[in-house]
């Protein structure tokens, strides 16, 4: 990716798993399904400009039109998708940097719904967490628990065992939201 400025750059580090499977589920139908639980979440956060963005992007429309009334950090974010559509090589990498709490409650409730038995999230958690493994370090790591954590797997010692920093962050950030989505 061209270099960008620290904010934006920060922004497509923390939100690299969201923008992968939109433009995931963009080029694949079938797998449109499964991002329902992450787009909620999104929503849930006060992100309903950039859902309505993004579903506007599922639906086909690649005008920058769709950018309109887009804060800035929606923008980079929805920016990115419509890049990575165009050309999957200006996607941003999954890497475990950034803030390690904005990713969490799409995986988590990705992972919730795989629980339940949603082969279509289960398909794209399993997919996400290959991208992860290929992504090395604490990504690998998170990758290769991802179906112990559908398993139920809720032990952060024996979940981070040999991460850093960042990716124990991540994963407490993701065990703490699925211990919220649980009391629902």
């Amino acid at each position: 990716m061209a270099e960008l400025p620290d904010a934006a750059a920060q922004i497509l580090r923390a939100h690299a798993p969201f923008i992968h499977a939109v433009v995931q589920a963009c080029a694949n139908p079938a797998l449109r399904s499964q991002l329902a639980p992450m787009l909620q979440a999104a929503e849930d956060q006060g992100w309903g400009r950039l859902v309505t963005a993004i579903r506007a992007i599922l639906e086909g429309k690649r005008e920058r039109a769709v950018l309109l009334g887009l804060d800035d950090e929606d923008r980079v974010i929805a920016e990115a998708i419509l890049a990575g559509i165009q050309d999957p090589a200006h996607l941003p990498p999954l890497q475990a940097q950034g803030d390690a709490g904005s990713a969490a409650p799409g995986l988590a409730a990705m992972i919730m719904a795989s629980a339940r038995g949603d082969m279509r999230a289960f398909a794209a958690l399993a997919e996400m967490a290959e991208q992860m493994v290929r992504a090395g370090g604490d990504m690998a790591r998170l990758g290769g628990i991802m179906r112990r954590l559908i398993d139920g797997e809720r032990d952060a010692d024996l979940l981070t065992r040999g991460m850093g920093p960042l990716g124990r962050g991540l994963v407490l950030n993701i065990l703490n939201e699925l211990a919220r989505l649980g009391t629902h």
